[in-house]
C-alpha cells in the first residue's frame, strides 16, 4: 500500500511539465503523512492519486476513493479543493433550495428565439458505499437495487422506467445515444481511477415518460439527477429537480456530506451544491466579440461549444453554465446563473441593435 503510493508519486514527479492540481498539492511531506492511512472503505492514498499519476496531463488529477477519503486524506484533498474552487476557506453552507413556490423568475426567454434548451443537474453519493476505486461488484449491484427501489416510488411527472445497461438491446442503445442520454466507458482518466470496473454491471439510466427527468446510476458518480427541457423555462426545470431530490431523500436514500464541503462526489471538482445549470443559447454576436470570455467571467459563468469542453460552437449556439458550486447555497447558484443568462441575452440584443 505504502509502496504503491510512493511508486505513483515517482511517476508524477518524472513529468517535470505536469501542471495538474495534484502535482502542486502532493508534496513529499504529504505522501509521507498519508501513504499508510486507510478509510473504513479500505480506500488508500494510492487509490486517490492513481489516475493523476498515470495521466500527467490531467487537469485535477485526484479522485476520492470513497466519502471518508475527504476526511482521512483531507491535507491533500482540501488543498486541491481550495485551488480548484478558488476559495480560501472550506465553509460551504447548509443546503437551501429556496421556496420553490415563490421563485422570482420563470422563462428567461419568452420569445423562444434565443435559448434552445435548459438543464439543471446534481451529483449525489450514497453515504454507505465507496467510490469506483474501492467498491466491489456485489456492492455496486446492491447499491443499484436500493437506487432502483427508491426511483420506483417516484410519481406524477417524475414517474418513469429504469433501463439497466446490462442486457440493453441495440435499439434502446441507439435511441438513448441519439437522445444524448447514454453514457459510455471511454474516458482514460476515469478508467485509471477504476471508474469502469465490472462495466456495465450495476449501471443504468432512469427517465420519466416526458424525458425531462433523468437519473444516471453508477456512471462516474453513484447518482446524477438531471432535469431538462427545450426552451428557457429555468423555473420549471429547477422545481422539477428539487421535487425529485426531496422525494428521493424521503424514500430511503441517504447522501454523503462533510461539514464545510457540502455534498460529496467522486471528483473534488464537484462538491458543495454539486449543482450545474446550463443553457444552450444562440449568441453569435456576443460570442464573436473579443470581450466574450471576460464578459462571462465577470458573471461567474462559462461558455463552451455545445458538444462539451474544448469543442467549437455550432451556428453561434453555446453551452453556458455556472462556475461556482462550492461556498454558496443552491438557490444562490441558480440566481447567479439566472442573472448571468439575462445579462448575456441583453448584451446579444444590444450588439444586434435590438
Amino acid at each position: 500500500m505504502e509502496q504503491e503510493a510512493e511508486r505513483l508519486y515517482e511517476l508524477l514527479k518524472k513529468d517535470t511539465n505536469c501542471k495538474s492540481l495534484l502535482s502542486k498539492a502532493l508534496t513529499p511531506e504529504r505522501v509521507k503523512e498519508l501513504k499508510a492511512k486507510k478509510t473504513k472503505f479500505n480506500g488508500t492514498l494510492a487509490d486517490c492519486i492513481r489516475s493523476g499519476c498515470e495521466n500527467t496531463d490531467s487537469g485535477v488529477g485526484v479522485y476520492a476513493s470513497d466519502p471518508e477519503a475527504y476526511t482521512t486524506f483531507a491535507p491533500l484533498l482540501d488543498a486541491v479543493i481550495k485551488d480548484y474552487h478558488k476559495v480560501d476557506t472550506l465553509n460551504h453552507p447548509n443546503p437551501d433550495f429556496g421556496d420553490v413556490d415563490k421563485l422570482d423568475f420563470g422563462d428567461l426567454d419568452p420569445s423562444g428565439n434565443v435559448i434552445v434548451s435548459t438543464r439543471v443537474r446534481v451529483g449525489r453519493s450514497h453515504d454507505s458505499y465507496g467510490f469506483p476505486p474501492v467498491i466491489s461488484k456485489e456492492d455496486r449491484v446492491d447499491m443499484e437495487k436500493k437506487t432502483v427501489a427508491a426511483l420506483a416510488k417516484l410519481d406524477g411527472e417524475l414517474k418513469g422506467t429504469y433501463h439497466p445497461l446490462t442486457g440493453m438491446s441495440k435499439e434502446t442503445q441507439t435511441q438513448l445515444t441519439e437522445d444524448h442520454f447514454l453514457f459510455n466507458n471511454s474516458d482514460r482518466f476515469l478508467e485509471a481511477a477504476g471508474g469502469y470496473k465490472d462495466w456495465p454491471t450495476g449501471r443504468g439510466i432512469y427517465f420519466n415518460n416526458n424525458k425531462t427527468f433523468l437519473v444516471w446510476v453508477n456512471e462516474e458518480d453513484h447518482l446524477r439527477f438531471i432535469s431538462m427541457q427545450k426552451g428557457g423555462n429555468l423555473k420549471e426545470v429547477y422545481v422539477r429537480l428539487v421535487k425529485a431530490i426531496r422525494a428521493l431523500e424521503t424514500s430511503g436514500l441517504s447522501f454523503a456530506k462533510r461539514d464545510g464541503l457540502g455534498y460529496l462526489t467522486f471528483c473534488p471538482s464537484n462538491l458543495g451544491t454539486t449543482l450545474c445549470v446550463s443553457v444552450h443559447i444562440k449568441i453569435p454576436k456576443l460570442a464573436a466579440s473579443p470581450d466574450f470570455k471576460a464578459f462571462c467571467d465577470k458573471l461567474n459563468i462559462q461558455a463552451r461549444g455545445i458538444h462539451g469542453e474544448h469543442t467549437e460552437s455550432v451556428g453561434g449556439v453555446y453551452d453556458i453554465s455556472n462556475k461556482r458550486r462550492l461556498g454558496l447555497t443552491e438557490i444562490q447558484a441558480i440566481q447567479e446563473m439566472r442573472k448571468g443568462v439575462e445579462a448575456v441575452i441583453a448584451e446579444e440584443k444590444k450588439l444586434a441593435g435590438n
